[in-house]
């Protein structure tokens, strides 16, 4: 290593596991940092140093900046990894850390600020050639008659988001004209509620799309490359639920056309990190609809196929170090399929937080489970539902669902309810098991 010798992990769960896991085989410290609820969290008991940042509440903790910018002062680390969530893509949080004299694990802030306004992040790349849905090529003027001739223009249903949204929130589908400056004013109010931009702007709406994702890799010297494609369409109310590599029915042809263009938009904006560009899919085009500048929860999918350890990439990129491999050198082999596990009612959704009192992790060949829980920790009630994830690999893609069939019938989780039920059905329909089902399907699935 140059310049990183001890990480500060900016972020708890099994993320902050995962980064540990990464550290620990480059031979770098690590610094846990938790909330007063979350002491017991398996990270904070394996890493070299561990500091107590706050009240539960993650205002108070996890999103607290100073505390985590003193945690590292006091521990002497060279370096924040933010992980996914949180402040993972606040590019005011990355340039204070830079700012500081630490290492920010991820893009630049501007790259971060810049990705991170969705009408301004359209704008970029169209400009570097990235297919985009048709819309309005910026933010919704105040003035009616001309966003109801741009929504005739662009043809519904149409949909409305937020400039600066995210999650699932800060958007709403219009069906037909009578419908639409009532939509414009609803969804600048809860942008302005959510996001603090009341920005918004308008795009077709594709009735039926799949969600496929591009994961690239950029270095310091603006090296980048693509790792293929990842299916993230299995979703509920804009939030994934099951996630595959590489997505069914993209040929390699496709799949390197996409990931080419991703790479060069990423030359481009002198992008530093790792990325994932999000596209909707619709009659074999790429829609370009955000990108995440920050490891993403299904990075495993990836890294099962290829064979790449994205994380330890990663944190290299940010020690100045170059890509130790090339584009050519990127194969896919195999699928595999990541389950995420909640604390939550498998049949309302509720969070279920509690005790565990009984856990028994799946296991056997190609069968990898990313979890941070264990016998007797607790789940608080303070944060994301999510608890782990079971990825699983195979030679085929039916294979990996068999394998993920016997590893959810094989994982116990006692003490709270789980949506281990709800994963058991997904990979027992028959239509999901044919491949390439659409964003809705899940939805209709459940009613």
């Amino acid at each position: 290593m140059n310049k990183i010798h001890k990480i500060l992990i900016a972020n708890r769960g099994e993320i902050a596991l995962r980064i540990l896991r990464a550290c620990k085989e480059l031979g770098i410290k690590t610094v846990a940092v938790y909330s007063t609820v979350d002491k017991d969290l398996k990270h904070v008991r394996l890493a070299d140093e561990a500091v107590c940042i706050g009240a539960p509440a993650s205002k108070n903790s996890y999103l607290n900046i100073p505390a985590l910018i003193s945690a590292a002062e006091v521990t002497h680390a060279d370096a924040i990894h933010p992980g996914y969530g949180f402040l993972s893509e606040n590019a005011n949080f990355a340039q204070r850390v830079e700012e500081s004299g630490f290492v920010f694990i991820g893009p630049r802030a501007e790259n971060i600020r810049t990705m991170g306004d969705k009408v301004v992040a359209i704008k970029v790349m169209k400009k570097s050639g990235v297919p985009c849905v048709p819309g309005s090529d910026g933010a919704l003027s105040n003035n009616d008659q001309t966003n109801i001739t741009l929504a005739n223009k662009i043809g519904f249903p149409i949909i409305i988001k937020a400039g600066g949204g995210g999650g699932g929130r800060g958007m709403r589908v219009v069906e037909k004209q009578a419908d639409l400056l009532d939509a414009i004013e609803l969804t600048k109010t809860e942008a302005k509620s959510f996001f603090g931009n009341a920005q918004v702007y308008m795009e077709k709406f594709l009735t039926t799309p799949r969600h496929i994702e591009v994961q690239i890799l950029a270095d310091e010297h603006n090296r980048t490359l693509h790792l293929g494609e990842r299916d993230c369409s299995m979703q509920r109310r804009h939030q994934k639920m099951v996630e595959e590599a590489p997505a069914p029915g993209i040929t390699p042809k496709l799949r390197n056309k996409i990931g080419r263009v991703c790479a060069q938009a990423c030359k481009a904006i002198n992008y530093r990190g790792v990325g994932t560009f999000e596209f909707l899919f619709e009659d074999g085009k790429f829609y370009f609809i955000e990108m995440n500048t920050r490891i993403q929860v299904e990075h495993p999918v990836t890294e099962m196929v290829t064979g790449i350890d994205i994380v330890r990439e990663q944190i290299l990129i940010s020690d100045g170090q170059d890509l130790s491999f090339t584009q050519d050198e990127v194969g896919i082999k195999g699928h595999a399929i990541e389950c995420r596990i909640n604390a939550e009612d498998p049949d309302n959704f509720m969070p279920s937080p509690g005790k565990i009192t009984q856990y028994h992790a799946a296991g056997g060949l190609g069968v990898r489970v990313d979890s941070h829980i264990y016998n007797g920790y607790t789940v608080p009630a303070h944060y994301d539902s999510m608890i782990g994830k079971i990825i699983t690999f195979a030679n085929t893609r039916i294979g990996a669902i068999i394998k993920m069939q016997n590893a959810l019938d094989e994982m116990v989780i006692d003490g709270i309810k789980t949506n281990i039920p709800l994963q058991r059905k997904i990979m027992n329909d028959k239509i999901f098991q044919t491949g390439g089902v659409n964003i809705h399907y899940l939805e209709k699935m459940l009613n």
